[in-house]
């Protein structure tokens, strides 16, 4: 793909479909409700009225997040008025109150991943520049209360970070959440991640990204950590820290290199094209940290991977096969700011 058909305008209508066809879709829908007995039968538009769509609860949630991101970029017309309406009538006060119920009578309910894409369509709505999202803003303020409580007993209560490359990765939720914390200026959460951060990976070196990947990852437990410790030190502590933690990488690595995915009909396979998305998305992240940083020749490996990745991911997130429509574009927009910011 050229350097036009991976920006943003050439596929924003695209997504928006996608996101206007998942935040509609109640079913199938992998609930992960821990049912409390015999009476506990709740349907899950009506434990979750806000996030009963597009498969399950942490798709939902960042399809949303998706939906709103692309109204505010600009789309045409026919999709906007698409997708403001079903954003008005699923983020009310009302269904945000009955989730953020939820997650305190759960609380380890999607942690960390869920949790952390719910920060980020807090801070989305919060600050967009479209006045009909921006209006939902109050709506979100016990969704934000409940998840820094959460996120800062999490921390504060666990000696060690996971590392999978998966939903329950450490490191890609911090980063979301401090991201989200820092745009709705909650200053003790985003102390309590730079902290926690320092603490659970500020000694690592050489990580053996010779290791990944395994045969459901959609992240990179490596790049995750490093996009993370890019957000959290400054320039001068990140290029030294970073030319240790990646002093294993060489030119043509497989962490540089697309993935292959055999069986596109596999829901777990398809994590895979995931991988290479946000891989991209990180991968450009750290470059320009890296450029800050005066480290050139690896910010030189991870840019030449940046575009290759995210091409490789890219139409299956379009495609027909719901396992991947129903969570990728996400994942793929993201990647796409990460390059036009870069650019």
């Amino acid at each position: 793909m050229s350097h036009s058909d991976l920006a943003r305008a050439a596929w924003a209508d695209r997504f928006a479909a996608v996101a206007a066809d998942n935040i509609t879709r109640e079913y199938p829908y992998a609930a992960q409700h821990a049912t409390t007995g015999p009476e506990d039968r709740a349907l899950p538009v009506e434990l979750h009225p806000a996030f009963a769509t597009s498969y399950d609860w942490h798709s939902s949630v960042h399809m949303h997040w998706l939906a709103a991101r692309l109204v505010a970029f600009g789309l045409t017309p026919g999709l906007e008025a698409r997708l403001v309406p079903v954003l008005e009538a699923h983020l009310s006060a009302d269904h945000l109150a009955t989730e953020a119920a939820y997650l305190r009578r759960t609380p380890h309910y999607e942690r960390p991943y869920g949790w952390a894409w719910l920060m980020r369509l807090a801070a989305e709505v919060s600050t967009s520049e479209v006045p009909a999202i921006r209006a939902l803003a109050p709506g979100f303020v016990p969704v934000i209360e409940v998840l820094e409580d959460l996120v800062s007993r999490w921390v504060s209560g666990a000696a060690y970070p996971v590392r999978h490359g998966v939903h329950s990765n450490s490191a890609f939720g911090l980063l979301l959440v401090l991201d989200g914390a820092r745009t709705l200026g909650r200053d003790d959460l985003v102390a309590t991640i730079e902290r926690s951060a320092r603490d659970w990976f500020g000694d690592d070196a050489a990580w053996p990204f010779a290791w990944e990947r395994s045969g459901h990852d959609f992240l990179s437990a490596g790049l995750a950590e490093a996009d993370l410790m890019r957000a959290v030190l400054p320039a001068a502590e990140f290029g030294p820290w970073a030319r240790g933690f990646f002093a294993e990488v060489r030119s043509g690595d497989s962490i540089l290199s697309s993935t292959v995915v055999v069986d596109e009909n596999d829901p777990q396979q398809v994590h895979l094209f995931g991988l290479d998305l946000s891989r991209a998305g990180s991968a450009r992240r750290i470059v320009d940290a890296l450029d800050d940083a005066g480290s050139s020749e690896l910010a030189g490996l991870l840019a030449a991977a940046a575009d290759r990745l995210l091409a490789s991911g890219l139409e299956a997130s379009v495609g027909e096969e719901y396992y991947s429509t129903h969570w990728l574009a996400s994942f793929a927009w993201d990647a796409m700011e990460a390059r036009e910011h870069a650019c």
